[in-house]
């Protein structure tokens, strides 16, 4: 699977889906979980395969979101973290540049949205980009 075919999916799911950000003055800490072990495996896949991308450097469309492409065109600019949990994930992601800080706060703050709100919130941002 690709992860824009489990981000999909994770917006048809979204009401399934719980998170807390902890904003750090260097960047953030987010536990995204479910109770739903069919949502905690796409949660897992997707984070896991936007982390690969990062890694090999292959960045995709994504007109829901202004965050994500600059982070693709910045991955060494800042250090990302994923560990698995029995119902979700725990993410950090941290920079000591500036302005990459604020782009992983902005990244943080959409994906709450798309948590909250789903596919609304995903069209409000491909209308705005």
């Amino acid at each position: 699977m690709d992860p824009v075919r489990t981000g999909m999916e994770l917006f048809q799911v979204h009401a399934e889906v719980h998170r807390k950000v902890t904003f750090l003055p260097n960047g953030i800490h987010a536990v995204t979980i479910s109770a739903e072990p069919h949502t905690v495996a796409l949660l897992q896949a997707h984070v896991t395969q936007m982390y690969q991308r990062l890694a090999e450097d292959q960045p995709f469309p994504y007109p829901a979101s202004r965050s994500v492409p600059v982070m693709f065109a910045h991955p060494t600019l800042y250090q990302r973290k994923l560990d698995y949990l029995k119902d979700g994930v725990a993410v950090t992601e941290t920079s000591s540049d500036p302005e990459m800080i604020q782009v992983i706060h902005a990244h943080a703050r959409e994906i709450t949205r798309f948590v909250k709100e789903g596919m609304p919130a995903m069209m409000r941002g491909m209308m705005s980009s």
